[in-house]
């Protein structure tokens, strides 16, 4: 049995009402226009959005759902560009997960347990009062990014470098069934790996599996004693060649690399005085004493925006340690390594990611007021380059066209592990903005960019061009994060992989309603 639109089903959003309280449903066009787009483009109208108070209220919700047979898609923080929570059908009840945000922290075990909806932000938050933080502890857009988003899509940046992915720092998960009855993989806390991994069929499954609605992390000892390290490179052979041998050391918590484009657009743009002061004083803040974060505010105003230009492409390194001493020890044994690929830079923009991990969403649009989208792809370290040459001929037998549509890019560049290297490339083309960026961003922030009229034409090229990109990566051998609708992912599995993969969703989703679609299934 497949979905039905809830036009079928007219009763629904009452009977849910009645359920929950009138609080917990919306139904009203200001919502469903907001909820009907993510960063990157419009799916088809929910007829109703839940927001349940609590896992008990989601387990109901789930069973009237259900019973109904109507769809249902989860929706964490908002910050996804791959149509996971869109469903073009429409006519669906999409979830709110973000009121189940608890935080119970385990000291004497190491362990705490989030809610889902839990952004990274205030997880930090929290962990940070104790000295504490978990392995991987968020994406750069983790003020809006859940827990439980990012469990479900899988993601990289900060931690990355030395704890891995989103998927590699969970013990454990609680998930709600599409029978509404609650399922928690892992037996206790101490380890994921008792016996087969349960937890892990659950990373990555875009909700297609089921809802989560808690995450077990482990808890490390924060470092404060930190370096950060900046490198320029005349070309992108001598930067993969440097990172891939930084990721077999694992010498750093974070790095990210950055072409000459988007460290002069989106990445480098700082969002006024105010942002520019509150970075300073987390600077200063986080500095070992008063003399060393004046010290480091000083170089960073001398260094301006040099650093931004520096080179055609750019890595920057965050180097942690017990001590300033051995922080210091790492990042002399990184600009070992690196030093005969590039030259040593400015540490600005380190410094920033630093002091404001999580910045405003502002780059959900381009440096000018663009629409954004960006695709990745992970590649074997023998790939990389290749691929790179290949892309940059796309680039030149597209250039008519993408000046033509206003189209642009930038790259940019993470580990995953020693034996991954993420290739991100953004897309920037002249658009009008949705709901969405209306509403994540306001009328305030937006007045001050320039205005786009609609442009459906540019839209479609950039549509054509992003699926021309994926192609050519998946030539490459390339794999994905965050994969919702937007990249292939059953038609490359092995037969009886994807044979295995419909079976567990069958036995788990028997009528096929939750977020259908997501992963081709």
């Amino acid at each position: 049995m497949t979905a039905q639109p809830l036009a079928s089903q007219p009763h629904i959003a009452a009977t849910l009402r009645a359920a929950l309280g009138d609080a917990a449903v919306r139904t009203d066009t200001a919502s469903l226009d907001y909820m009907a787009n993510d960063v990157y483009r419009t799916g088809g109208h929910p007829a109703a959005i839940v927001r349940p108070a609590s896992v008990d209220a989601l387990q109901q919700a789930v069973r009237l759902c259900a019973q109904a047979g109507v769809a249902m898609v989860p929706r964490g923080g908002g910050a996804s560009y791959t149509d996971c929570y869109l469903y073009p059908q429409g006519g669906h009840i999409l979830f709110d997960l973000t009121a189940l945000s608890s935080i119970d922290i385990d000291e004497a075990n190491a362990v705490v347990t989030v809610g889902a909806g839990t952004t990274w932000a205030a997880l930090k938050a929290a962990l940070d009062a104790r000295n504490l933080r978990t392995p991987f502890w968020g994406p750069f857009s983790g003020i809006a990014a859940t827990v439980g988003g990012s469990i479900s899509q899988n993601t990289v940046s900060h931690g990355t470098a030395a704890h891995g992915t989103s998927a590699q720092s969970v013990l454990s998960m609680d998930i709600v069934l599409a029978s509404g009855d609650l399922l928690t993989t892992g037996i206790g806390t101490a380890t994921r790996n008792y016996g087969p991994d349960l937890t892990g069929l659950f990373t990555g499954d875009c909700g297609a599996l089921g809802f989560k609605t808690s995450i077990r992390l482990p808890l490390l000892a924060a470092r404060e004693a930190a370096v950060t390290v900046s490198f320029a490179f005349d070309s992108f052979a001598n930067c993969h060649a440097a990172i891939a041998i930084i990721q077999k050391e694992r010498l750093e918590d974070s790095h990210f690399g950055l072409d000459l484009a988007l460290s002069q657009g989106q990445i480098a743009r700082q969002e006024g005085a105010g942002a520019r002061l509150k970075i300073a004083a987390q600077v200063f803040r986080k500095a070992p004493n008063p003399v060393a974060g004046l010290k480091q505010l000083l170089k960073m105003a001398l260094a301006g925006e040099d650093p931004m230009r520096a080179g055609a492409y750019m890595a920057h390194f965050i180097v942690e340690g017990i001590t300033p001493a051995e922080a210091e020890g790492r990042a002399t044994r990184l600009r070992a390594l690196v030093d005969p690929y590039g030259r040593e830079i400015a540490n600005s923009v380190p410094s920033f990611v630093r002091a404001m991990p999580f910045a405003p969403l502002a780059n959900i649009l381009g440096p000018t007021g663009e629409r954004w989208v960006p695709i990745h792809g992970v590649f074997n370290q023998t790939r990389v380059v290749p691929f790179h040459d290949a892309w940059e001929a796309l680039l030149a037998k597209r250039q008519t066209e993408m000046q033509q549509h206003g189209l642009t890019v930038g790259t940019m560049f993470s580990p995953v592990g020693p034996s991954g290297f993420l290739y991100e490339i953004a897309l920037y083309w002249p658009d009008d903005r949705t709901a969405y960026h209306r509403e994540t961003l306001g009328e305030a922030h937006l007045s001050a960019l320039p205005a786009y009229t609609e442009n459906p034409t540019a839209r479609a090229f950039t549509d054509r061009f992003k699926q021309e990109a994926v192609a050519l990566m998946q030539e490459y051998g390339a794999s994905h994060f965050q994969l919702g609708r937007a990249y292939p992912y059953q038609q490359r599995l092995d037969p009886e992989a994807a044979t295995l993969l419909r079976g567990i969703k069958a036995a788990l989703d028997p009528k096929g309603l939750m977020n259908p679609g997501v992963l081709g299934l």
